[in-house]
């Protein structure tokens, strides 16, 4: 095991608040600030999902994980990816098993990562309504879970031109949450488990 692998550190409360690339970084952060709020993560990825929300939305917002390991494969995958944050966004559902494509919309001219991980999990959830099927839906987004679940796209994206249609996609997904009941169970894909999720675009 490589005790040297590159770790990222958000620091939500502190000297400075931010993502920081070293420990001692974080620590002259942290460092005799009182309540200080911090924390490593293995990815740039889910260090980025984590400091777009509050600490205490990072802490409420894990879902309850269902003990499958190997994963389940009675379900789809959804992921999402952005050239730069904002950039180029695409996003798509797959089976969970094969790999292969149910749907895939993009690339839209500008938008989050964390944007794209949002309409991907909506869009599965109302696809398998639709479809009246059982399978549960995978997603490796702390952040884009979260929102689905307050029923909210809580981006600090400021509209656009470039992006007008990503926000008309946006309010449309936030409308189908408000008039919809799902029976879908929503898992945290477990990255460090089981490798990059299925419908992950293969950028990093």
């Amino acid at each position: 095991m490589n005790s040297n692998k590159q770790k990222y550190y958000v620091v939500w409360e502190g000297n400075n608040s931010g993502i920081f690339n070293t420990w001692d970084e974080c620590k002259l952060q942290t460092k005799n600030y009182k309540g200080a709020k911090y924390k490593s993560f293995t990815t740039l990825k889910e260090a980025e999902a984590a400091y777009s929300i509050s600490y205490y939305e990072y802490k409420n917002s894990e879902p309850k994980k269902i003990d499958v390991d190997p994963p389940n494969y009675n379900s789809i995958s959804v992921d999402a990816a952005s050239s730069g944050n904002p950039g180029k966004m695409e996003y798509q559902g797959v089976d969970t098993q094969s790999k292969k494509i149910i749907f895939k919309q993009g690339p839209y001219k500008e938008a989050t990562n964390n944007i794209g991980e949002f309409l991907a999990l909506v869009h599965g959830l109302a696809l398998l309504k639709k479809l009246k099927s059982n399978q549960i839906v995978y997603s490796d987004s702390i952040t884009a879970i979260s929102w689905v679940k307050k029923k909210k796209c809580r981006t600090k994206l400021i509209p656009n031109k470039d992006n007008k249609e990503v926000f008309q996609l946006i309010d449309r997904a936030i409308q189908w949450l408000n008039t919809n009941s799902y029976n879908t169970k929503i898992v945290k894909w477990e990255t460090k488990k089981w490798g990059e999720i299925p419908a992950d675009f293969g950028r990093k």
